[in-house]
């Protein structure tokens, strides 16, 4: 780092910290309020520095996310082209744009600071993570899934890694025109979701499951009662009046009160579904589905589930 970085980078963690020491007096602030207050004082000091008008805009974006946002992650996080981002620690920040894995050229200040933006993540949706406890899948307020883990399980750090999706849903027209698949194939897919076959999808991380789930689910008729059961939840089922969506919960502080998705599968069947879709499928859960297929009960995911009349494909 040369000694102009070196001295914008002192005035920023300079400004930083007044801007700190100055909410500390005053926590009622709007984040409008305190975007002016960092604005006036990176003007205010950089008066004596200098530092391209850009460049001032990035530093008081920069200041203000790490007060009130997620850091150096929030520009990531705005940004609708990135799908996947992955956090090896403070200093190893890489994200998924365009189907090419690049490496962030920004980083955290320090382990803890990522430690802090961790625990904000997770108050946020009032769920805890620590050395007792170092595993936490969670969502943010957008529908991002966020998997967290902690040290002593994770050795170069905290780990996180946030999967995005997209603002507009991609629907079977979407992928007709991008060549994803053949129309042939699309009404064949429809025909046999409206007849209420059981329909199971598989495939590798980020290959498409959940965005072709969604797609399908349009095709259900907008009369049927439709169960959703996830671990996160991510489906998107539109244009079903009569939708119940419901979401496993992970132990407590205490290690208690979890609820698993084998649970919500049983309490399903019971909720009079036309069919239940189960957003993923690795666990003891997979028994009940099975046992649900054999007495004519179940149906998706992955399974888009058919309560009456089932047949299995």
């Amino acid at each position: 780092m040369d000694d102009y970085s070196k001295k914008v980078k002192s005035e920023t963690d300079r400004i930083r910290k007044a801007v700190i020491n100055s909410l500390n007096t005053d926590t009622e602030l709007s984040d409008e309020e305190v975007y002016e207050t960092v604005e006036k004082m990176v003007l205010k000091g950089f008066r004596n520095v200098y530092c391209p008008f850009e460049k001032k805009q990035r530093i008081i974006t920069q200041i203000f996310n790490s007060i009130r946002k997620l850091d150096v992650l929030q520009e990531l996080i705005e940004d609708n082209e990135i799908n996947e981002i992955m956090i090896n620690g403070p200093s190893e920040i890489f994200y998924e744009k365009n189907g090419q894995i690049v490496r962030f050229a920004d980083e955290f200040s320090s382990k803890e600071k990522l430690e802090d933006v961790i625990q904000q993540i997770a108050s946020n949706v009032n769920r805890v993570v620590n050395e007792k406890n170092p595993i936490l899948d969670l969502r943010l307020s957008d529908g991002s899934r966020v998997n967290i883990v902690l040290p002593p399980v994770a050795l170069n750090g905290p780990i996180v890694t946030i999967r995005k999706f997209p603002d507009k849903q991609i629907t079977m027209e979407d992928m007709i025109r991008l060549n994803t698949i053949s129309e042939e194939a699309a009404m064949f897919l429809k025909k046999i979701v409206k007849a209420k076959y059981n329909i199971f999808i598989s495939g590798g991380t980020s290959s498409g499951k959940t965005t072709f789930l969604n797609a399908l689910s349009n095709f259900i008729p907008s009369d049927e009662r439709i169960i959703t059961i996830e671990d996160s939840a991510e489906l998107r089922i539109q244009n079903i009046p009569n939708l119940v969506r419901l979401e496993s919960r992970n132990k407590n502080v205490e290690g208690k009160n979890d609820v698993s998705i084998r649970e919500l599968v049983r309490s399903s069947l019971r909720m009079r579904p036309d069919r239940i879709i189960v957003g993923e499928v690795r666990g003891k859960e997979a028994l009940d589905m099975l046992s649900c297929l054999n007495s004519g009960h179940l149906g998706f995911r992955s399974l888009l589930h058919s309560h009456h009349q089932s047949q299995s494909h």
